[in-house]
This record gives structure tokens, sequence and C-alpha cells, in this order.
């Protein structure tokens, strides 16, 4: 089972650098990810059996030990943040790196809310009675360990390895080495947190080297302990998980997303959607990507939308229709169509109507998130239909693709392809099922 989800490209030098190059690995790197894999095979043990209850209050008791760690934290972070300046990392990358007590504290929520959701392991998702008697059931239950391998985002520490406990999984996380402090800190204040209320600390584990060769363990199954790997990065580490992974992996590719703007649409509402999808916050993998606007739209439209981006600080990357519409328009290059800027840059483009968006779209699309503006419910009906992309998004701004606005609670990552999970990766879909099976003495006829 090989699924390919999305985040941003928030890929490190690091995963670059070990592209199509052989590893050494260091005899210590393997004793100690050998050790946190069997210390995390006996912790996916013990939580497959946790109560909810017992679930529900390590985390909440996580949740406290992130707020009380605050300082610590922030003090890991600015390590981080400064090393990421000297590097010349740029602003967006910087933005997703960076942590101060509002996001901290809303990591912690984001935990009391991953908490206080459903606990999905047993939930009994069908059963029925054959005609010989035997009773079946299909349950709901842990996948078992999970290996996370992310990058610049040192939210995800706290996010997946919640995910992961509610649903009834051990965590290996292996942060980027630009957000290991940071990670490293979160991590501390989690795992202090699960203890105090009982769970074994290795139900969340961070790997604490940044030795590159960690990440091929872990791809190689670190000795058959990990279950299934999650990567969230740019496409040079799904491209390495996808040479080398021995385990089923849930993919986070990148989100080139679009959002259309059709005839029929109210320029008011488009203005809005498109300012908010793009300019939000431009690093996450729902930024919208690219601008595609219907020529026979009305004459207005067209510089209404791209004077509004500019105006808001966002370069804008333009067919021949959008550089006529505003003289600041840069001539867009064929790249820009397929790229994920990741940053206050979008690419606009005139479409003829429903028919050259579908087009445009199923040409560049990375099948995670697009967005159709109009009024019109037909064209609507056809766009959410014929868009194959996990999310597609009527009157809503693309950067909707997101679990805890689906009442998921938080998410992995947005899968983007079309075996287990498809769209945020919740508490939910880190879990299997099995199949439960009662008799009466029954046996199969020769």
């Amino acid at each position: 089972m090989k699924t390919w989800p999305c985040t941003g490209n928030d890929v490190s030098p690091e995963v670059n650098d070990t592209m199509n190059k052989p590893e050494r690995i260091d005899t210590a790197t393997e004793d100690t990810m050998l050790a946190i894999g069997k210390r995390a095979r006996a912790a996916a043990h013990a939580l497959a059996l946790a109560s909810p209850e017992a679930k529900t209050k390590a985390l909440h008791a996580a949740a406290a030990a992130l707020r009380a760690a605050v300082p610590d934290i922030l003090a890991a972070n600015a390590k981080d943040i400064a090393a990421a300046q000297a590097a010349g990392r740029p602003d967006a990358f910087i933005d997703r790196l960076l942590l101060d007590e509002k996001r901290i504290d809303a990591m912690a929520q984001g935990v009391d809310e991953i908490a206080e959701l459903p606990d999905p392991v047993g939930t009994v998702l069908a059963e029925w009675t054959r005609p010989n008697g035997l009773q079946f059931q299909r349950v709901r239950v842990p996948l078992g360990v999970i290996g996370i391998i992310y990058e610049s985002r040192p939210n995800v520490t706290a996010d997946a390895g919640a995910l992961a406990v509610k649903a009834g999984n051990a965590a290996i996380l292996r942060a980027g080495s630009e957000s290991l402090n940071s990670s490293l800190a979160i991590h501390a204040a989690m795992a202090s947190g699960l203890k105090s209320a009982g769970l074994p600390e290795a139900a969340i584990s961070l790997v604490p080297t940044p030795d590159r060769a960690a990440v091929g363990l872990m791809l190689a199954g670190l000795g058959g302990t990990i279950d299934v790997i999650v990567p969230r990065g740019g496409k040079s580490l799904v491209e390495r998980v996808q040479t080398e992974a021995r385990v089923p992996v849930f993919a986070h590719l990148e989100g080139l997303c679009h959002t259309y703007v059709d005839r029929r649409a109210d320029l008011g509402m488009a203005v809005d959607i498109v300012l908010n999808a793009k300019m939000r916050r431009t690093g996450v993998c729902g930024a919208t990507e690219t601008l595609l606007v219907d020529s026979g739209a009305p004459a207005e439209f067209m510089p209404t939308l791209v004077k509004a981006l500019l105006d808001a600080g966002c370069q804008v990357r333009g067919d021949e229709a959008a550089r006529k519409a505003d003289a600041r328009v840069i001539a867009a290059s064929d790249e820009d169509w397929a790229t994920e800027h990741l940053d206050a840059i979008i690419s606009a483009k005139a479409v003829d109507g429903i028919d050259g968006a579908l087009q445009h779209i199923g040409r560049y699309s990375t099948q995670h998130t697009d967005a159709i503006v109009t009024a019109d419910a037909d064209t609507a009906e056809r766009f959410l239909r014929e868009v194959d992309s996990a999310i597609v998004l009527h009157n809503a701004s693309t950067q909707f693709a997101d679990g805890g606005e689906f009442g998921f609670g938080g998410e992995i990552g947005i899968a983007t392809g079309k075996m287990h999970a498809r769209g945020p990766v919740g508490v939910e879909q880190l879990t299997s099922f099995k199949y439960v099976v009662h008799g009466a003495g029954q046996i199969r006829p020769k």
C-alpha cells in the first residue's frame, strides 16, 4: 500500500544532499535507531490496549506540559531561527520554522482538541450474519508504529504525535536538522506529559540525531518495528521515499492548488476568496498557486483580481491577458504553471471557461486542492465532479485544506493518493481494521 498525500515544499538541504548518494551508516546511529524502534513497538502494544480515558488524560497532560515549557521551547526555537537566518533561508521558510507564545498555545490547544475527539479504536464499522450463523464484524484497530519524517515545521512534533497516540499508535518522529532544537524541546514536554499520565514515554519518540542515515533506517523499517511511514516535505524527500521505502507509505506530495473564477462568479466574493487562498499564509500546502480566470467573464474581472493581489504584496506572473490587466504583472514561464511557490507569488491565466479550467488543472494538478468561484450550480457541480483532487471546493478558499477545519481536530497531512486515506489524514485515517468472527461450533463442509 503506497499512498502519496501533501504538504509544503519545506524540504531540507540535507534531503537533497542524500539523493543518489550511498549512505554510510554509523554504528552508533544504527544502534540508537534500532533501540528506538524496539521501545516504540512495546509502546504500541501498550497503546493498543489503553482505554480511551487513559489516552485522553495523557494527551491533556501533554498539552499542559507544552504550556509549561514555553520558555524552553522559545529558547530552542531561537537557536533554529538564528541558524536558518545565517544560512540565508527565505522568509517563507523562516515563517514555517518560527514559534512564538501564540503558536505554542495553538499547538497545545490542538493537542487538547485531539484528546477530546471520539476514540476510533474498537469502533464496529460493519456487522452481518451469514446463513450458517457466523457473525462478522469489521472493527477499527491501530496501525502500530508510525514513522513520520518532516522538515521545517516544529509544530508537527506535537500534532503528529498526538494524532498517533489518539489512534492507539506509537510514533517515531524524525525532524529536519533545521528544526531539531525546537522539536527536541516540544518532544521533551510531550513525553513528560504522557509519562505523568501513565502512558509510556516511547509512545512518542523523536530521533535525537541529525544523521541523515536515520532516514534510511526508518525507510527500511527499523528491523521490522515500523508499520507505516509518513514523509512531510518536498519532492526530493518523496522521491527518496518512493525509491527506498520497504514499508507502506502515506506520502505528502506538493500542493499545487488552483482557484478558478468563473464568468458567473460574484466578483467581490472572488476577490475575498482569492486573497485569502493566496495570502493568508503563503507557505502552507493549501495556498493557491495558480489563479485561472474565465476569458468570458466581464472585462473588469482579471484587472480587479490581479490588482487586489498586487496591492496585497503578491507578485503576479501571468499570461498575456494578465499582463494586459496590469503593467506590474511579470510574464509567466512554462515552469510557473507547474511550481508550488510557497511564497507571495501567484501564476495567473485566462482560460476558455470551465473546459479550459479543467484542461489546465488536469495537466498541472498534484491532486491536492482546487476551487471554483461561481454562482452557477451546474458549472460548480461539473467542476466538483471532474476535478480529480483530494479536496474540491465551491465558493471557498483553498486554505480550508486543513484537518482542523474539517473537524478532524488536526492532521498529519493531506493525502493526495487514492489508497486507504485521501484528503486530511486524521485520527480515523491512522487506523486499519480487522475482522472479528463469532461462531457456535460451525465447521466448513467438505
